[in-house]
């Protein structure tokens, strides 16, 4: 097929490339035969004494290898076999990359959870996946326990965040947080274990031996139709996808460089361009909880003088609009890949002046590992274009109603649809959505409406469906709109993303029509939604209205909600609604 992009790709980037037929316990194995003494994860939750003191720790290739083992070792002994779903639940740590791996290593496969995740939400996902195991945080316990006994969960594994610490960061840790009212002390009980003695198991592993094309991961996604569901990404899919990453990258320097990881590894985004891509480099890992606020990531950066920094339009923006920005040396970054949300030019622009360093954008999503598209990083990029398809990566663009294909001439839009050893095997239990996704010939139909220019470079210009993008995670639309519908004061609802002048994302807003007599309050529907969203999923602003623009069909127009809404703000109006 046509693929005019070839001639963007930089020195040293090939249009095809030599995929290892390995798993993703191979790829630490490697790893840790090249790198057996290079700090692995360096894991950063304060800085005391003027920075001249961290509170964390760091683990070597060979020490979270070790750990790998012993937790695999354990996991086995409890009775997790090869092909099963283990839910994690843990916010970016050593614990996160230990249990991951270990999973690898028995063939089991992870579900990634979202820490915020409401109990309703995380009953749903781990009954859908139908999980026995998982790993938390203890402060995530309450959650799990309320509804434990509607879940599939045998076995419950309790991680503290200094199981992995050294003296004395353990020590100062475990007082600060044991005195934190956010503690939750879990007490023993069948069924639920600790982290720390996990890792305290002999390190003798079961003969198991997965094979490449097994499923590696579930990803909850909305993906391009209905309700969340498990894109199941095999250890093929994500070592493809990490390849591509590492040909991309023409100056990665391997055993060299510091990742700053501060991307949840529960997204997909995150796990591919820190963890993984990370672990392939044999990079030092830059282990951060808690992104927010800005400062956090800024502060960190500055001291640990990190070199690659995957983020998202948020976080640049956050960092080129702080008003102390000058006071931090960021000029160790070299590379930055933003995705999840478009990228503003200017961003680009002062984030570079700022660091030295390259920002580009990439495209990707779930069901595709998640990247098919960058710019390059060190040749040309275009204003407001995904760049152009990564190596084995084919695009094309087809017509909304016949599915015809579309010319490369910077005009004509269709549905984006790609094609490469990224994309995934197909939706958990949901082979008709499978179907209506990826067709005969292997195209994942993505949803998204792109223009491409002649040579090759891909615009996208509208979503196909609603998705909204708020602080880089989707938000379906109707599934907010479920938990309002629960509301006993409200009569109709619809939730659209508007678009954020200058944070570069959407902003989650909902517009009710109340039930006759008294109507609610925007604090009462946000507390509402809290019971039963995760917070990023709650919407920040609210309007009340008499009726809802529709259709002669009675579908609500949720395109002329955004379009006034954004003549609003050209107009420099002020709403009467109430804001978050």
């Amino acid at each position: 097929m046509e693929k005019p992009w070839l001639s963007a790709y930089e020195t040293g980037v090939t249009a095809t490339l030599s995929y290892p037929e390995q798993t993703l316990g191979d790829l630490l194995s490697d790893t840790v035969r090249r790198y057996p003494d290079q700090i692995a994860t360096n894991f950063v939750l304060t800085y005391m004494l003027g920075g001249r003191f961290t509170v964390g720790g760091t683990l070597s290739y060979q020490q979270l290898s070790d750990l790998v083992d012993r937790l695999a070792a354990a996991l086995a002994h409890l009775g997790v076999r090869t092909g099963e779903r283990v839910g994690v639940m843990l916010p970016n740590s050593p614990h996160y990359i230990i249990t991951f791996f270990a999973a690898m290593r028995l063939g089991a496969i992870v579900v990634n959870i979202n820490p915020t995740y409401t109990s309703r939400e995380l009953q749903h996902q781990l009954s859908d996946a139908g999980a026995e195991t998982i790993v938390l945080l203890n402060l995530f316990w309450p959650r799990l326990d309320e509804v434990r006994a509607a879940t599939p969960v045998k076995r419950v594994i309790v991680a503290h965040v200094f199981d992995t610490l050294g003296f004395p960061s353990s020590l100062l840790v475990k007082r600060a947080q044991r005195r934190a009212p956010e503690w939750v002390d879990v007490r023993p009980e069948p069924g639920i274990f600790f982290f720390s003695d996990l890792l305290r198991h002999a390190p003798s592993l079961p003969q198991v031996r997965p094979h490449p094309d097994d499923v590696a991961l579930f990803q909850y996604t909305g993906g391009t139709t209905g309700l969340p569901k498990a894109a199941m990404l095999s250890h093929k899919n994500l070592i493809a996808n990490v390849t591509q990453v590492n040909a991309w990258v023409v100056d990665g320097q391997p055993g060299r460089e510091k990742i700053l990881a501060a991307i949840p590894f529960f997204h997909v985004y995150g796990m591919t361009t820190a963890m993984l891509y990370g672990v392939q480099l044999g990079a030092e890992l830059v282990t951060v909880p808690n992104p927010r606020p800005i400062d956090n990531v800024m502060r960190i950066i500055a001291h640990e003088r990190c070199t690659i920094f995957p983020g998202v339009p948020a976080m640049y923006i956050g960092i080129i609009n702080h008003k102390d920005v000058a006071a931090y040396d960021m000029r160790s970054v070299r590379v930055c890949v933003c995705g999840s949300a478009p990228l503003p030019m200017q961003v680009q622009e002062r984030f570079e002046a700022l660091t030295g360093g390259r920002l580009v954008e990439g495209y990707g999503l779930s069901e595709a590992s998640p990247l098919t598209h960058g710019n390059p990083v060190h040749g040309r990029r275009k204003v407001g274009s995904i760049g152009v398809p990564f190596p084995d990566t084919e695009a094309r663009i087809v017509d909304l109603e016949t599915g015809a294909d579309l010319p490369f001439d910077g005009v004509a839009q269709g549905e984006l649809c790609v094609r490469g050893p990224q994309v995934m095997q197909g939706y958990w239990n949901r082979p008709a959505e499978t179907a209506a996704t990826i067709d005969a010939a292997g195209w994942l139909h993505t949803g998204d409406v792109c223009t491409v220019d002649r040579e090759g470079y891909f615009y996208i210009v509208d979503r196909k469906k609603d998705m909204i993008i708020a602080s880089g995670f989707k938000v379906l639309p109707r599934e907010v709109e479920e938990v309002l519908y629960m509301h006993p004061k409200v009569m109709e609802a619809t939730v659209v993303g508007i678009p954020h002048p200058t944070r570069g994302d959407d902003t989650v807003t909902a517009f009710i029509v109340p039930r006759p007599g008294a109507p609610p309050t925007a604090e009462e529907i946000r507390a509402f939604c809290t019971l039963h969203l995760a917070a990023y999923k709650v919407p920040r602003e609210i309007e009340f209205r008499d009726e809802l623009p529709k259709t002669m069909i009675g579908k609500v127009l949720r395109r002329v909600l955004v379009a006034e809404e954004q003549a609003k703000q050209q107009a420099g109006k002020k709403t009467d609604r109430p804001t978050a």
